[in-house]
């Protein structure tokens, strides 16, 4: 049976006068956490293979997208001759500097936004703490069972910092939890001792505070970057730590801290859930993937969208579409963000993705989604859809919000009542709670659905051979050795990898 309990941990600052004892600091909290050796459960082991699996498919699909390609040319340019790590695409025996895998890599992952997801306080992609874990795992030659551990402590520690911490709502990033994630998570990987994690952890936090502009407005490849950034950042903060140096100290709690000056001030108070004595680490379980490449607030309005595309005859007969859910879902990617860019034709296909009203019109009138079809220039100009678009908005409801936010995972949804009418006056109404593939979905995800998501991204892309060589070795995880990690990548034919070589544009 396995043991799960959760102890919420006050969080709030302290006048320096006071002195606040390390061990009450959450920095150290979590280093302890990360330093402190757990049997991982065959359940966490699975999904933690179909996360690496789901990261890669994506970041296949993405390689010659322009905000990759880009990426890539920066990382090898910093190659290395013995130890190093792989690049997505190309050759195994190709690799560069950790952090640059790593920036790459998570560059790649992120781009299509379509690979896992949590959602509490604040918003998290918990999969972005694989590419920095696995490029360190590569270079310094790291096993299975220790990247298993390293993922189990790097979830952990960030589905529960996205618990208990806001930072939306003061328009700071999410990956300000990310980073910290990451360093524990490397930390545990190379199972250093809890001082280093202690340190590395507040590094970590110090160096990754950035605003939420980059989700806002136009959106930019810098949404595809920022994970990566903090993927190459918690790195060096590691390794800093590692070579002996301290850090702002405490973090969290201090009297000029991030806790203090950026989120809710000097009488802030946060509750910050952590794993129990001798609890596992089992937050992984409560995170959950995309079937569709789209905001995940979105995941399950279109599913209803098709649902509802089998009563819809003629769209053209549609006065309006409103969508009832809760209020991040109508602040964030609905009409409440007051962003003119989410209604504009004209928008980045990075604007399109955080666009429900987008989202929702296209998958109604298509009763499909496409990881670029539906986000093509020519789809999003047609004429039709731009006239059904404009007729979409949102409102926030009170169950729906309520059910964003509930601390029971089995009750916690992410979904939407739909309020469609006609022309003649008529309405058509229906409602989801979770997507599909949610796992209280009606059809949650399975081995087999990853794999087979695995195999519609990067069919066209790979090799049958390369395909089953890594599936057949991602699925031995827990065995593999330090030599088999490092071709724990994917190789495609080099002549349709768009090269990537020193240009005149940049500097390395």
């Amino acid at each position: 049976m396995a043991n799960y309990k959760l102890k919420p941990h006050l969080v709030k600052p302290y006048p320096s006068k006071e002195k606040l004892d390390k061990k009450e600091q959450l920095a150290h909290k979590l280093a302890v956490l990360a330093s402190t050796k757990q049997t991982i459960q065959n359940d966490v082991i699975d999904m933690i293979i179909n996360r690496i699996i789901d990261n890669t498919s994506v970041a296949i699909a993405s390689l010659n997208r322009e905000t990759v390609i880009h990426a890539r040319e920066q990382a090898i340019t910093h190659s290395r001759h013995k130890r190093g790590a792989t690049v997505f695409g190309m050759p195994n025996d190709f690799v560069v500097h950790a952090e640059w895998a790593a920036w790459v890599n998570g560059t790649a992952v992120r781009e299509l936004d379509y690979h896992d997801t949590f959602l509490a306080a604040d918003y998290s992609h918990p999969g972005d703490n694989i590419p920095p874990i696995i490029a360190v795992a590569q270079q310094l030659g790291k096993t299975g069972k220790d990247i298993i551990k390293a993922l189990a402590v790097a979830y952990e520690v960030h589905v529960n910092l996205v618990k208990g911490i806001c930072l939306h709502e003061h328009k700071i990033d999410h990956i300000a939890h990310l980073c910290p994630a990451q360093a524990a998570g490397i930390g545990s990987l190379l199972n250093l001792d809890t001082e280093t994690i202690y340190q590395a952890i507040q590094q970590a936090l110090h160096v990754s505070v950035s605003t939420r502009q980059s989700r806002k407005g136009e959106i930019s490849g810098w949404k595809a970057y920022a994970p990566a950034h903090a993927g190459k950042l918690a790195i060096e903060s590691v390794d800093r730590a590692m070579r002996g140096e301290t850090s702002p100290s405490p973090i969290y709690e201090g009297e000029d801290s991030v806790l203090a000056w950026i989120l809710n001030g000097k009488e802030a108070k946060y509750f910050v859930p952590l794993p129990d004595g001798n609890s596992e680490y089992r937050a992984i379980l409560e995170t959950y993937t995309k079937e569709h490449s789209a905001e995940y607030q979105s995941q399950a309005l279109i599913d209803l969208a098709f649902r509802m595309k089998e009563d819809v005859q003629d769209t053209t007969a549609i006065e309006s579409i409103l969508i009832e859910t809760s209020h991040h879902t109508h602040n964030v990617i609905g009409t409440g963000a007051n962003d003119p860019q989410k209604m504009d034709p004209f928008s980045s296909r990075e604007t399109l993705d955080h666009s429900i009203m987008y989202i929702f019109t296209v998958a109604l009138e298509d009763g499909k989604w496409h990881h670029e079809n539906s986000y093509s220039p020519n789809r999003a100009q047609r004429k039709n859809t731009v006239e059904l678009w404009g007729k979409v908005t949102t409102i926030e409801h009170p169950k729906w919000t309520k059910l964003y936010h509930h601390t029971d995972p089995n009750k916690k949804a992410f979904g939407a009542k739909v309020i469609i009418t006609l022309n003649d006056g008529s309405k058509l109404i229906d409602e989801i709670e979770r997507a599909n593939a949610h796992p209280g979905g009606a059809k949650p995800f399975q081995r087999s659905n990853y794999i087979k998501k695995f195999k519609t991204l990067t069919d066209t892309l790979i090799q049958p051979q390369e395909s089953k060589r890594f599936l057949d070795l991602v699925q031995r995880l827990p065995e593999l050795s330090a030599a088999e990690i490092k071709q724990l990548n994917i190789v495609v034919d080099q002549d349709w990898l768009i090269e990537s070589k020193i240009n005149e544009r940049g500097i390395f």
